[in-house]
C-alpha cells in the first residue's frame, strides 16, 4: 500500500456536486475520485427535469422558498433552504457561463417549465427533458481543461483515514490500477451519491448504494433522517433495471395518470396529478397493488411533439417497443432520492473535522420529508460551490493516522436479495412486520458477508424507518397513517438513534 500527501482537496464523487467543488476549490489542487468514467457514474447525469430557481419576473427565491418548505412535510431547515433558494438564480447562470445549453426564450431569458408542488413554473430545462447529462457534460469540460484538477476515473473509496482526535486526514482508495493508495489530504469531500441501487426498482445507477453515508457512519459522523426515501411516481415499468424515467414535466404539460380502466388515480382535476410526489408515488403504488395498473397518459397533452419536446422519454419508450404519442406508459413507483444521509450545513461541513459532504449523499435540511421537484441539481451545483471553496481552506494536518478496516462489496447474488427486500419492505408502504423482516435478513447477510457499506446504508434506512412512528413526506406507516404534531428529525452516531424535535 503505498501514500500519497496532497495539498488540497480530496473529493470522492464525479457527479454535479463533486465537479462543482472540484471547480470552485481553484487554485487550491484536487484530485477527483470516480467510480466510473466522468457522465457514466453519476445519477446527477440522468436527471430529466432541469433546475429550480426563482428566474422569472413574476417568481422570487421567497416563494421558491415557501414551495420547499411546504413538500418538506415539517422539516425543512429554514436556514439552509434560504440560502439555497437565494443563490438559485446565480446557480443556473454559473452553469450557463460553463456551457449548460438551457432552453431559452425568444428575448434570451431563461424558459422555465412546471414541476409538481411548485406554484408557479421555474424549473430551467435543456432540450425539454436533457437536462442532467447536459449540465453535466459542461462541467466535464471544464473540469478536464483545469490543471488544478486531477481525475481518477474507475477508482473506489475504501476507507477513510483519521488521526486521534477524530479529525479525517484523508482515504483509503483503490486506485485505476488496481493498487491501493492512502491519500492524505487537509479535506475529503464525500459526493458519493444515494442509495437507489439499495433497491430492486430504481431509477439511480444500481452502483449507488449509500456506501458514502455507510463510511461517515463508521468513522463518527453524524446521520440525519435517513428513512427519508422519495420514489418518483412515474418510473417505466418496462423490465429495464434501473428503470428509465417519465419525467415529472410531462405532467406539467397535461400529461395524466390513469388506471387500466382509463380512470384517473388522482382524480378529475387539471392539477390533481402535480399533488407532491409521495402522494403521486402512493397512488401510483396503490393502483398496482389493486391490480389495476398505472399508466401516463400524454397522448393528447403532448403527442405528435413528443419526439422533439421530450426526446429523452421517447427514446426510452421507442427502445421498449412502445409508442408514447398513441400509448399510454407503464409506470411503477421507484426509488429516486435519499433526503437523508451525512448531516452537513449549505457550506458541506458536518459533524467531524476535515470531512465534508454534499450532494445526494448529505443531508443539508433543504429537503425535509420530501423533495421539492428539481431542486436536487440547484443543491448539487450551489452547495458544491460553497464546499469547494470552504474545503480548500483547510490546511494539510501533521501526526499519525489511522486507517479505517477496508471491507469487500457486498456479493452480487446477496445484494439482489437485498435489494429485493428493501423495495418490499422498506418501499413505498412500509410497517413494522416489514421492517423488522428486513433487519433480520440484514442480520443474517452480515453474519455471512461482514459489514459492506450497502448493508450498513441498508440498516440506516431499515432502523430509522421502523423508530419512526409516523408517516411524513416520503416516510410512509400502514401501521402510523397519521402525521405527528410535532416534527422530529432522526439523528444517528455510531450505533445511538435519537429523535429530537426540528
Amino acid at each position: 500500500m503505498s501514500r500519497i500527501h496532497h495539498d488540497g482537496p480530496l473529493i470522492i464523487g464525479g457527479g454535479l456536486a463533486g465537479l462543482s467543488a472540484a471547480l470552485s476549490a481553484a487554485p487550491a489542487p484536487v484530485i477527483v475520485i470516480s467510480p466510473a468514467p466522468l457522465l457514466e457514474a453519476a445519477s446527477s447525469a440522468w436527471a430529466q427535469g432541469g433546475v429550480a430557481a426563482a428566474l422569472s419576473k413574476n417568481d422570487a427565491p421567497a416563494l421558491h422558498l415557501k414551495d420547499t418548505e411546504a413538500a418538506g412535510a415539517g422539516l425543512v431547515d429554514h436556514h439552509a433552504a434560504e440560502v439555497l433558494t437565494d443563490e438559485g438564480k446565480a446557480t443556473v447562470e454559473w452553469l450557463a457561463s460553463l456551457g449548460a445549453p438551457f432552453d431559452r426564450e425568444a428575448d434570451g431569458g431563461f424558459s422555465v417549465g412546471l414541476e409538481a408542488a411548485h406554484s408557479m413554473a421555474r424549473v430551467a430545462r435543456v432540450g425539454g427533458d436533457g437536462a442532467g447529462r447536459a449540465i453535466l457534460s459542461a462541467l466535464v469540460a471544464s473540469v478536464r481543461a483545469e490543471p488544478h484538477i486531477t481525475v481518477w476515473e474507475d477508482a473506489r473509496l475504501r476507507s477513510l483515514i483519521q488521526d486521534e482526535t477524530g479529525r479525517v486526514r484523508g482515504a483509503v482508495i483503490e486506485h485505476p490500477s488496481g493498487r491501493i493508495v492512502e491519500v492524505l489530504a487537509p479535506a475529503v469531500v464525500l459526493a458519493t451519491g444515494g442509495a437507489g441501487g439499495l433497491y430492486g426498482a430504481t431509477t439511480t445507477p444500481v452502483a449507488l448504494k449509500g456506501e458514502g453515508m455507510a463510511l461517515a457512519w463508521a468513522a463518527g459522523a453524524e446521520i440525519l433522517d435517513p428513512e427519508f426515501v422519495q420514489f418518483h411516481p412515474t418510473a417505466i415499468d418496462v423490465g429495464l433495471d434501473p428503470m428509465p424515467l417519465a419525467t415529472e414535466a410531462l405532467r406539467g404539460e397535461g400529461a395524466r395518470l390513469i388506471d387500466g380502466n382509463g380512470d384517473f388515480l388522482l382524480g378529475h382535476a387539471d392539477d390533481a396529478d402535480l399533488k407532491a410526489r409521495d402522494v403521486v408515488a402512493r397512488a401510483v403504488h396503490a393502483a398496482r397493488a389493486a391490480g389495476r395498473g398505472a399508466f401516463l397518459d400524454a397522448r393528447t397533452a403532448v403527442g405528435e411533439h413528443f419526439p422533439h419536446e421530450f426526446p429523452a422519454v421517447f427514446a426510452a419508450c421507442m427502445r421498449a417497443g412502445l409508442d408514447p404519442r398513441v400509448t399510454p406508459i407503464p409506470v411503477a413507483a421507484a426509488a429516486h432520492y435519499h433526503m437523508g444521509g451525512i448531516a452537513a450545513d449549505p457550506d458541506g461541513r458536518t459533524s467531524l473535522e476535515g470531512l465534508y459532504a454534499v450532494g445526494e449523499c448529505a443531508a443539508t435540511g433543504v429537503h425535509g420529508a420530501n423533495r421539492l421537484a428539481s431542486n436536487s441539481l440547484l443543491e448539487a451545483a450551489a452547495f458544491g460551490r460553497r464546499t469547494g471553496r470552504e474545503a480548500a481552506k483547510q490546511a494539510p494536518a501533521r501526526g499519525p493516522v489511522t486507517i479505517g478496516a477496508v471491507v469487500a462489496d457486498l456479493p452480487e447474488a446477496a445484494h439482489a436479495e437485498l435489494r429485493a427486500a428493501m423495495s418490499a419492505d422498506a418501499g413505498v408502504v412500509r410497517d413494522a412486520v416489514g421492517l423488522t423482516r428486513l433487519i433480520g435478513l440484514i442480520d443474517r447477510l452480515e453474519a455471512a458477508h461482514g459489514a459492506p457499506p450497502a448493508l450498513v446504508a441498508a440498516r440506516l434506512i431499515a432502523e430509522a424507518a421502523l423508530a419512526r412512528h409516523e408517516s411524513r413526506g416520503g416516510h410512509y406507516r400502514s401501521d402510523y397513517p397519521e402525521t405527528a404534531t410535532t416534527p422530529v428529525h432522526t439523528r444517528i452516531q455510531r450505533d445511538i438513534l435519537q429523535t429530537a424535535a426540528a
